[in-house]
């Protein structure tokens, strides 16, 4: 069970200008006898150390984002293992709650506490400094968010995991650990869709380290989170996944976690925001990672390139008025959003096997006042 700190206040994180760029690294161009050791070097540096053993030469690659307190990543691997043993704690101690979130391959998860099975869609909530071991038989590809405990002490109350924890996040109905009707699933769910969108080999979707947080918070503590902890999870989450509705509002979320709307209003305002100023940043942060992609080359020569306009992603992100996402962008990020379409190049980063994020359907009304669906959001 976790143990809670007495009097805990979340503090106010700065809010980032624009969006952190993800740091590559990969295995491949490194001699084969040296790839273990820089892994396990780079991995001590970025996440946790990790004593690192392959079979066969190791091609690995990491795409992480260091947030002021948080550290998302996404890892694909060939066939290995890894150890954090009492001397690499010793050596390297992280003092942090780790979340790994398989995407593709079985992972076995070995600690004092027992040994865990996970399949793709399973979560995996531990202490990085208690000894465990971890197996990757066919390679891995999975979501990593590591938090330091003090953050969860001070944003939560929560500093310590008795046991690691799973969680299933993927579709309802498979064979998580957990059972189809997990209630951590949703909390998962959402922080995998976060992670994932934030390592996306074309420009990110900053994360939002609050609800990163809180997130690995609920996780954390279960039953035991406390309420408005739960409620300000609940209710980021909810606006992660329809963020791109432009009826999306405090009545909405409101119903959705079951509060009242003067409820969600107090839950926002202790946190040091409101409902409508948190939809408005999430809309430029996701403007922001869709005016980055470079359009698609021409299907044959002479053809024009088709480009969106501002005006057109301002829609898809949710903005009913062209004029406002303009000055709003501006106000934001310091430069209009016109210049970021025309000038932005985000190089792909090669042999990094990443998927599209999961896409948000938004809807528009149409003259009689119908909802009408529109093109999805590819993040």
């Amino acid at each position: 069970m976790p143990v809670r700190a007495q009097g805990a206040t979340p503090p106010p994180p700065p809010t980032p200008p624009g969006p952190r760029a993800p740091a590559v690294f990969a295995t491949a161009g490194v001699p084969a006898a040296r790839r273990v050791e820089l892994w396990e070097s780079h991995n001590a540096a970025a996440l946790i150390g990790l004593d690192v053993r392959a079979a066969r030469p190791l091609d690995a690659t990491e795409v992480n984002v260091g947030l002021p307190q948080a550290r998302v990543a996404r890892v694909s691997g060939s066939a290995h293992a890894v150890e954090r043993t009492a001397a690499v704690i010793d050596r390297s101690p992280a003092d942090s709650v780790a979340v790994y979130l398989t995407l593709r391959g079985d992972a076995r998860f070995a600690c004092q506490a027992g040994q865990y099975r996970l399949r793709p869609g399973d979560a995996l909530i531990c202490e990085t400094d208690q000894p465990f071991a971890r197996e990757f038989a066919r390679g891995l590809e999975e979501l990593v968010v590591t938090i330091p405990r003090a953050a969860l002490a001070a944003r939560a109350g929560v500093t310590r995991l008795a046991a690691p924890v799973t969680v299933p996040f993927g579709t309802p109905g498979g064979e998580g650990p957990a059972g189809a009707d997990a209630p951590g699933r949703p909390y998962a769910r959402a922080l995998a869709r976060i992670a994932g969108q934030a390592t996306r080999t074309g420009p990110p979707l900053d994360p939002d380290e609050h609800t990163v947080l809180d997130l690995v918070a609920v996780l954390v503590g279960g039953r035991d989170t406390a309420r408005a902890t739960a409620h300000r999870a609940a209710a980021r989450c909810y606006i992660e996944e329809h963020l791109t509705d432009p009826d999306l509002g405090a009545a909405e979320i409101a119903a959705a976690i079951g509060l009242s709307e003067r409820q969600l209003s107090r839950v926002f305002a202790a946190d040091g925001t409101s409902v409508p100023r948190h939809i408005l940043d999430r809309r430029l942060h996701l403007a922001h990672a869709v005016l980055a992609v470079r359009p698609p080359e021409p299907a044959a020569p002479g053809q024009a390139r088709a480009e969106e306009t501002v005006a057109d992603i301002a829609v898809r992100c949710g903005f009913t008025s062209a004029a406002y996402f303009s000055h709003m962008f501006r106000t934001h990020f310091g430069f209009r959003a016109s210049d970021l379409r025309r000038g932005f190049s985000f190089p792909p980063s090669d042999g990094v096997c990443l998927g599209a994020g999961r896409p948000e359907l938004r809807q528009s009304r149409t003259s009689n006042g119908r909802k009408r669906p529109c093109r999805p959001v590819d993040l």
